[in-house]
Formats: C-alpha cells, sequence, structure tokens
C-alpha cells in the first residue's frame, strides 16, 4: 500500500488559495464552517485522512491528472454553475448514452444524469466505467451493473445478432435483462457514483487532496474504499457552486438516511417492469457514514 500525504501548507492552499480575494471569501465564512473545513491540513484529524493506494491498478496510478485546487476549480471559466432558469438536477432511466440525454434536457434543467443496467465502456482502451459525466453538456450517465453482489459470479452470454432501431419509449429490449436485487450495499454504492458523476457536472475534477469521493476509481474494491463524503477542499468547491450551510447539508443527510421508505423498486424473478413493489429503504450499509455526519455535526456545534 501507498499512503498519499500531502503537506500542511500544500492542503491549506488547496482548501483556502493565496489569492486575497478568495482568502477574504473563506474568512467570511461562518467559523464553525471554518473549522470543520480546516481539518483537511490538520495530522490528527479524525475526520479526513489521506488517500491510501493499494494496488498499481488504482485510478490515480492509472489515470495520471493535475490535481484541482479551490481556486482552479473558482477561476474556471468553462464551468458550469446553477442559475434561477436551470437549478433542477433530473435523473432518467435510460438504455442509451449521453447523446440521448442531451436531447432529452428539460429547459429548466441544470443537469440531467441517466441511470441503466448497461455496462459502461467509454472506449477501448479502457476496461469499463462506474460513471461518465461531460463538464460542458450537463449531462451525466452511471451504470448499476457491476454493482449486483452476483455480477462476477454469473455468466452473461447474449449477443447481438441483428441492429434494430427502436423508439426512445420502446424498452422491450431489456425484457429479461439482468437486475440487481435492491440491497443496502447497492443503494450505497449507487450513491457514492451518481453524486460523483453530478459533481463533475458541477466542475469538481478527480480529487486527489485526500480520501474523497471525488476521487476516481478503476475498479469495485477502490470504488466500495471511496468514502461518500466530500473532503474539505472538494466540499468548498461544493458550497461555492451552489450555496448551502454545512449544517444544513450534513442535517438534510441524516434526514434522508433515517427517513423510512423510499420509491425504491423490488424486481420479480421475471425482472417484469409491470410488477414493481416498493420497498422500505435499505440504509444498513449507510451506518458508519451516519456516524460520521454525527461527528461533523459536533464539529460546527461547538
Amino acid at each position: 500500500m501507498q499512503t498519499v500525504q500531502h503537506p500542511e501548507h500544500t492542503l491549506k492552499t488547496a482548501l483556502i488559495s493565496k489569492n486575497p480575494e478568495l482568502v477574504k471569501q473563506y474568512e467570511q465564512l461562518d467559523p464553525r464552517e471554518q473549522r470543520l473545513l480546516n481539518e483537511a491540513f490538520r495530522p490528527d484529524s479524525d475526520l479526513f485522512g489521506p488517500i491510501i493506494l493499494h494496488s498499481p491498478s488504482d485510478w490515480i496510478i492509472s489515470h495520471p491528472e493535475a490535481p484541482q485546487d479551490f481556486e482552479e476549480f473558482f477561476s474556471d471559466l468553462h464551468r458550469k454553475s446553477p442559475s434561477p432558469g436551470k437549478q433542477t438536477v433530473y435523473i432518467q432511466c435510460i438504455g442509451q448514452i449521453l447523446t440521448f440525454l442531451k436531447k432529452k434536457k428539460p429547459e429548466d434543467a441544470f443537469c440531467i444524469v441517466g441511470i441503466t443496467m448497461i455496462d459502461l465502456y467509454p472506449r477501448d482502451s479502457w476496461n469499463f466505467v462506474f460513471g461518465q459525466a461531460s463538464l460542458t453538456e450537463g449531462v451525466g450517465i452511471f451504470s448499476f451493473a457491476r454493482y449486483g453482489t452476483d455480477f462476477y459470479s454469473s455468466q452473461y452470454q447474449g449477443k447481438l445478432r441483428k441492429l434494430e432501431r427502436k423508439s426512445s419509449s420502446d424498452y422491450s429490449v431489456f425484457d429479461d435483462y439482468y437486475l440487481p436485487e435492491a440491497t443496502s450495499v447497492l443503494l450505497l454504492r449507487s450513491c457514492k457514483t451518481l453524486t460523483h458523476e453530478i459533481g463533475h457536472i458541477f466542475g469538481l475534477r478527480h480529487c486527489q487532496w485526500l480520501a474523497c469521493l471525488m476521487q476516481g476509481s478503476n475498479h469495485l474494491e477502490e470504488a466500495d474504499r471511496r468514502p461518500l463524503d466530500l473532503c474539505p477542499i472538494c466540499l468548498r468547491k461544493l458550497q461555492s457552486a451552489v450555496g448551502f450551510g454545512l449544517r444544513d447539508r450534513y442535517k438534510a443527510l441524516v434526514r434522508w438516511i433515517d427517513a423510512e421508505s423510499t420509491d425504491t423498486p423490488q424486481v420479480t424473478p421475471k425482472h417484469s417492469r409491470e410488477e414493481l413493489v416498493t420497498l422500505p429503504k435499505p440504509v444498513e450499509a449507510f451506518k458508519e457514514w451516519k456516524e460520521w455526519i454525527t461527528r461533523c455535526l459536533a464539529v460546527l456545534q461547538k
């Protein structure tokens, strides 16, 4: 294993910047919010830790890219920002990819994100991706395909025999297609990927500062190690883009975890689209994350 450990002053600059205007902006934050964000460069922090690489196939090693600090994020002229007329995030179940989403994007959408059970391969040189997003078009896609507990133990031998053109409303091509059981682990994995891709649409690039939701992942083990939370540097980016209080954000997340039910569907053994039923929300895998949020709230309420 290898630990990516940045010096304290490097993390502090990545979070606050040396630009006087951005430093002033940071100093105008609520002192309690500053206290939480400053955990980024505290060596003994138990809230935010360094990135730990487990193998040469991990994302940072296999996909080298320049890190993005807050100043670079804030100064990006091509970054999309919500506006009064475009501030809705749409989630669309589809079987097609990004070009489909661009055509289906509503006028009031800040972004639209598709979810699919089709395995995603953006180019021949990649093994697969859990998701992909366009930072300029406000569209993204992610796949549930590899999140089922039996994906890697099952055999999928279907082959495309003849090209068929279907209308966008014809879902018959997905009849009897593999669908995983809606478990707590699947929900956790899906939340990670969906929020990661939406983060890209807000202009956040892959994080290389601390253990963070915005880290890239090259395989399922690495994706599972990635936390569901943002590190302080990426959290400040999102806060700057969207505008929210940290306490309000964390309290809303706790309310979501504690909510007793959701529209999570359960699919019958025949995978019939007409036989979906509503299940209680499976959140057992979110217990550790809720405890982490509670510790963050304790810092914010001091």
